[in-house]
Order: C-alpha cells, then sequence, then structure tokens
C-alpha cells in the first residue's frame, strides 16, 4: 500500500516534469483560473516562471529565447481572452521561424459546451497559428504531446505549437508508474545540399562581375557564424547583412557594404543568398530594386522558400552551416586561389556609395541641436555602446534609423521587428535577451532601443523588469508621435481652440510624456536627455546600474525624419 501510495502524482507534475525532460527553462506568462498552480508545480521542478503584464509581450518574450537559444520556451495563460491575446506572438514567431510552446488552461473536460467559464475551443482556435495544436487524450499520454510538441516546434521551418490543459487535468491524481514516458527530443537532423548543384553554385560564384552575399537571420538561427565568415574572409566578397542577420560578421568589417544597400542591390550580378527571404524585406528580388538579370544562388533550410518570388539559377536546400561548409570545401578543392579584387569596378562603385552615404548621415548627425534628430542621438549612443551588448530596436523611425546608426558585432546580439513588422515586441524581448545574458552571460548589457509610441504597446513590461532586477536600458526616442510627431505649441493650440477628436493629426501623441518618470514609479532609475551632452551623460549612468533597470527619455524634433531615399521603403505599385 506505501509503494502505491508513494507512487501517485498529479497532472500539473505530470506536465512540468515533461518540460523539464525536454529542456524547457522557461515559461512566460500571466497566471490566473486554472493555472496558478500549475506555474508554482513548474518552479518547483526547476522551471522559470517570468509573471509578466501582458499575454502578448509574454509571448513575444517566450519566442525571442526560443530564436536565442535554439530550443522553446513556453507562454502560459488562462483561457479564452488570455488565449486570445497570445496569438499575434504565436504568428510573429511562425513568420520569423522560432520555435515557441504556447499552453492555455481550459475549462474542464465535462463542462465542454456548458457555458463553462472563459469555454473557447482553444484547439481550434489556435489552428491557424500553430504547427501542431492538441488537446492530451489523458494526464498519463501528456509526456507524448509535450515530446511532440517541441519537435515539431523545431523541426521543419521552426514555429508555435499549441498545448490545451483542462483545469480537472491539473489536479487529477495518476499512478506515475502508469505514464507514458517519452525521450529528450532528438537534434534537428542536418540535411547537405546536392554535390554537384554546389559546384554549379562555386562555378558561377566565381564568375560574376558584381557579386554580391546576402546574409539572412536564419543564418544566425542556423549558428552559421563561422562558416560565412570562412566563406567570406576567404573569397573576399562584399555582403549585405539584413537587419537580424547583422553581427555573424561585425558591421565595422571592410566587405560590409550595408550603408550601399540599394546599390549593391541594384546593379548585382549573383547574389548568393544565404538564409534570407526574398519577400517584402528584400523587395521580393524585383525590378527596380534588383537587376533584372542577376543570377540567384538561394541556400536555405526550407524548401518551400526555394525559387519563391524569383526562380533561382542555383538552389541550394539544407542546414545553413553544412551547405555553406560544402560551398567552402568545394572553393578550396577546385578554386583555392579565388578572391574577389578590392580594384574591380564593382568595389569602387560600392565604395564611391558608401562614401557618399557617410557623408549624408554626417551632415545629419553634425546637426545643430536641442532639438536633437535620430541620427544625432542614436550616434551618441552607438558611440557609448558596450560591443558585446544585446541590442533590441523597435519604432518605424526609430528602429529603420537605427539599423544603420546603431552597430552590431556578434551574432543573435540584435532583435527587431523582424520579418513581420511587428510593434510591441521591444520590452518582451528585451526582457528575454536579459534573462538570457543573466543565466549564460551576465557581463553583458542588454540595450532596448523604441519610438514613443513603440514602447506605448508594452510599456508596463518596465515593472517585470524592476520586479526581477534586469538591469535593462531602455531608451525612448521622443519625437511626440507615430514617425511624425505634434509640436506642443500645436498640440495646445488645437486642444484649446478646437476638438482634438477632429484636429489632432492622427499620428500626434501627448507631447514631451515624462516616459522616465514611468519606470521610477517602479524603483528603477529614470533620466531626462533634451541636448547631446545629457544623452551621452545619462546613458554612462545607464550602463552603471546592475541592479535595476533604467530608462532615458530622448527628447527630439517631433518633425525629425530620415535622410533622402532612393526607393520607398516598401516595394508597392501604389
Amino acid at each position: 500500500m506505501g509503494d502505491e501510495k508513494d507512487s501517485v502524482t498529479i497532472g500539473g507534475a505530470v506536465l512540468a516534469q515533461a518540460l523539464k525532460a525536454q529542456g524547457v527553462e522557461y515559461i512566460f506568462g500571466i497566471v490566473g483560473v486554472p493555472v496558478i498552480e500549475f506555474a508554482a508545480i513548474a518552479q518547483a521542478n526547476g522551471i522559470k516562471y517570468i509573471g509578466m503584464r501582458n499575454e502578448q509581450a509574454a509571448c513575444y518574450a517566450a519566442s525571442a529565447l526560443g530564436y536565442l537559444t535554439k530550443k522553446p520556451a513556453v507562454c502560459l495563460t488562462v483561457p479564452g481572452p488570455g488565449l486570445l491575446h497570445v496569438f499575434g506572438g504565436m504568428q510573429n514567431a511562425n513568420e520569423n521561424g522560432w520555435p515557441l510552446i504556447v499552453i492555455s488552461g481550459s475549462m474542464d473536460v465535462d463542462q465542454e459546451a456548458m457555458g463553462a467559464f472563459q469555454e473557447l475551443n482553444q484547439v481550434t482556435a489556435t489552428k491557424p497559428y500553430a504547427k501542431f495544436s492538441a488537446r492530451p487524450s489523458s494526464v498519463r499520454r501528456i509526456p507524448f504531446y509535450v515530446e511532440k510538441a517541441v519537435r515539431t516546434s523545431l523541426y521543419g521551418r521552426p514555429g508555435a505549437c499549441y498545448i490545451d490543459l483542462p483545469a480537472d487535468f491539473i489536479k487529477q491524481k495518476v499512478d506515475s508508474r502508469k505514464i507514458d514516458i517519452s525521450r529528450p527530443c532528438l537534434e534537428v537532423p542536418r540535411i547537405l545540399a546536392c554535390p554537384g548543384q554546389v559546384q554549379k553554385a562555386v562555378d558561377i560564384l566565381c564568375a560574376a562581375q558584381r557579386p554580391l552575399v546576402i546574409i539572412g537571420k536564419g543564418a544566425a538561427y542556423g549558428r552559421a557564424e563561422k562558416t560565412i565568415a570562412d566563406l567570406l574572409n576567404r573569397t573576399k566578397l562584399p555582403f549585405l547583412p539584413t537587419p537580424m542577420g547583422k553581427g555573424l560578421l561585425p558591421d565595422d568589417h571592410d566587405q560590409s557594404v550595408a550603408p550601399a544597400r540599394s546599390r549593391a542591390l541594384k546593379e548585382a550580378d549573383v547574389i548568393l543568398l544565404l538564409a534570407a527571404r526574398l519577400n517584402w524585406m528584400l523587395h521580393f528580388g524585383k525590378p527596380p530594386r534588383f537587376n533584372p538579370n542577376v543570377k540567384i544562388i538561394q541556400v536555405d533550410s526550407f524548401p518551400e522558400e526555394i525559387h519563391n518570388n524569383i526562380t533561382a539559377s542555383v538552389a541550394l536546400q539544407g542546414d545553413i552551416d553544412s551547405v555553406v561548409g560544402q560551398i567552402n570545401s568545394d572553393l578550396a578543392r577546385r578554386h583555392s586561389s579565388y578572391a574577389f579584387s578590392r580594384n574591380s569596378d564593382w568595389w569602387k562603385s560600392l565604395q564611391k556609395k558608401i562614401d557618399e552615404n557617410s557623408t549624408a548621415t554626417k551632415e545629419l548627425v553634425a546637426e545643430s541641436s536641442p532639438p536633437m534628430n535620430y541620427y544625432n542621438s542614436l550616434y551618441e549612443i552607438d558611440q557609448l555602446l558596450p560591443r558585446d551588448c544585446l541590442i533590441v530596436t523597435e519604432g518605424s523611425n526609430t528602429m529603420d534609423i537605427a539599423r544603420t546608426m546603431i552597430r552590431s558585432f556578434l551574432p543573435r546580439h540584435r532583435l527587431d521587428a523582424g520579418t513581420y513588422g511587428t510593434m510591441g515586441v521591444g520590452c518582451g524581448f528585451a526582457i528575454a535577451a536579459a534573462l538570457w545574458s543573466r543565466d549564460h552571460h551576465p557581463e553583458k548589457r542588454v540595450v532596448c532601443i523604441q519610438g514613443d509610441s513603440a514602447f506605448g504597446f508594452s510599456g508596463m513590461e518596465v515593472e517585470t523588469a524592476c520586479r526581477y532586477g534586469l538591469p535593462i536600458v531602455f531608451v525612448v526616442i521622443n519625437n511626440n508621435g507615430i514617425a511624425l510627431g505634434v509640436e506642443k505649441e500645436e498640440y495646445d493650440y488645437v486642444k484649446s481652440e478646437d476638438d482634438l477628436r477632429l484636429s489632432l493629426r492622427p499620428t500626434g501623441l501627448t507631447p514631451n510624456s515624462k516616459y522616465d518618470q514611468v519606470i521610477e514609479a517602479f524603483g528603477g532609475k529614470g533620466y531626462l536627455a533634451k541636448t547631446r551632452e545629457e544623452l551621452r551623460n545619462c546613458f554612462r549612468l545607464c550602463l552603471k546600474e546592475t541592479e535595476r533597470p533604467s530608462l532615458v527619455n530622448v527628447i527630439i524634433s517631433p518633425s525629425a525624419g530620415k535622410k533622402p531615399q532612393e526607393f520607398f521603403w516598401l516595394t508597392s505599385k501604389v
């Protein structure tokens, strides 16, 4: 009788132990009926629980950890409305190709279709946003579903998976000796490309007159930094990183042509596309942004991306790190002396454009202030950033201009709105990065740079950062609006003379909002910076904070914008 009693466990413990066995380290969420007990059980089993202020931010944080660690974290929600709040985060994970597990409580099984508390057919509701969505058939079978969810989130294109957790399962008693134990998910198989196609790709690349290598976010997720560095150091080819491909090679690398992006894309005759998608971010690979006769050598882990929008001259489907290794081996064997000349007309053209854009940027940095603009405020921050810091950027102009002004030097040290262009990710991403840093590299700093509009989506998460003592440096670039702000004088006039609902420009926000005081309400440290000198001094003080988060509210001109662009940022016929 004693042995039988000792073998009794409950469903919540079965789920927590199954997650632990699959290597899950973090759960982000907001607890309530019926998942409060499960969160506590997970903590008792050694899984870190981070209580957030909004389910959407919790889902963004969990997905970011999936990117940083290459294994899924969990987002935990209450039923109904709580689950509905995470659909944006699930789709964001899918679009970026990041593993994620969402677990939501649901009504007791015998209350289904009775109008139970927050009742929703959650398995069906999540199917459009999940690679795998299921309710375990019994408590005994929970480990099977957990292993399948973890494996499915990682294999193929990484993405979100969903497990439904009925309330009565959490406390249901079961004989632990009868539980179906699943082995830990095995490492994702590494697939090689066809050797003959690799040779064809290398021959085309070596024959190019105007070659370009584009490095995508998928190469960062695929941990391909060493093989890509070997390729570029061997061949001396110009390269262009996508926003989250930045850092695989440092931004100050002499082969980076990011400042000449438009010219590089428009005039290249051969492009080696490394785990970057020809979607809206790369203008679908089509004219006028690309050469109509360009030859694309496409390397991607996902077969569904091959030939998407543009038919590749050579398609190499396989693990990005392994396939680049194949290219390196073929170069060494058949083209050992190949190196693209820095004296070529192509390099001279790119360098000329780099110099021209550098001059234009320096003029914007040198503009008199106050008020500051995007360029000189971000320049001051960049000059003080530790080389190994993790950077989160979010907002329209703030993020776009930061891609130029805020440099990255290490792989997977930059997070932004990504493929889906999602606003509201910043604070959740920063919290995930700070937790990863605390557990793996406590010496690294996390800096989250957001526009004032972007900060508003999830600004209450600064309380989460304060509660857990995460020394994130938040920077709010405050222009009183969404892209185009409103001057205080204009706001005050409209407010006194007219109905704001009819006359305040739709992009306008409350002028000179005191975001620095928001973080102080929770024990963080806030600063206000109106000049470049104040910004430098405040940012230095923020970097000295190691036990709590800090925030600099950076006041810039409401009319500040980007320097003139050759093309509008979004490819469109309109």
